[in-house]
């Protein structure tokens, strides 16, 4: 059935959704951290750099150590930009990856409305012929004597659906076994109203 194909690949997508907007979020949790730790560092060579032009350090080695500090710095920075250079190239496939899959799910769950409002559309003719159906059921075995039609009901419960069948020559209809002699002319020579049952299934005949 359609709909269960469609319902198959809508899970399937938005699993796969998920796994991407996983991955997409892990990217974006790198690329903020690296971005805050960007700009914590570019805060601490601003004032480094601050400290070292604004004179209040003139000991020749604190300045040599500022500088090799600045050095280093400068160093991890650009590290941290080709790091975030990575994430943001990493970042753009799987961005498309999730709108294509978002695309695939707008798509399947059009088609899956549509193909549910077909089912309910189709059930509900049903209902309506099963309704037709029955209404003429009824007025046709309103006749039937209730007893009758107990044992007919009982009797259509316990046999598959078909609690009546045609004798067909010498053979019901239901069970398709052939009645033996005896039977059969003690059937012919009943009243035409009488009630008779195969004697193989237990089935009524009608004749």
């Amino acid at each position: 059935m359609r709909l269960d194909e469609v319902a198959a690949e809508l899970a399937a997508v938005e699993a796969a959704g998920a796994a991407a907007s996983s991955e997409r979020d892990e990217l974006g949790r790198r690329q903020a951290e690296l971005e805050a730790e960007l700009a914590d560092l570019e805060r601490r060579l601003t004032e480094l750099d601050r400290r070292m032009r604004s004179g209040a350090v003139s000991n020749p080695r604190d300045l040599q150590a500022m500088a090799a500090q600045i050095e280093a710095m400068k160093r991890r920075r650009s590290d941290l930009e080709d790091s975030e250079l990575e994430v943001l190239e990493a970042l753009d496939p799987v961005d498309a990856r999730v709108a294509e899959l978002q695309d695939q799910w707008v798509v399947l769950d059009g088609e899956a409305g549509e193909l549910r409002a077909a089912v309910s559309a189709a059930a509900a003719a049903i209902d309506a012929e099963l309704g037709t159906v029955l209404a003429k059921r009824g007025e046709t075995a309103a006749p039937v004597p209730v007893d009758l039609m107990t044992t007919y009901e009982r009797l259509r419960q316990r046999l598959g659906g078909v609690g009546a069948a045609a004798l067909v020559g010498s053979s019901c209809s239901g069970c398709h076994l052939t009645l033996s002699a005896a039977e059969l002319d003690r059937i012919r020579r009943l009243p035409p109203d009488a009630v008779v049952t195969c004697e193989q299934c237990g089935r009524i005949l009608v004749r």
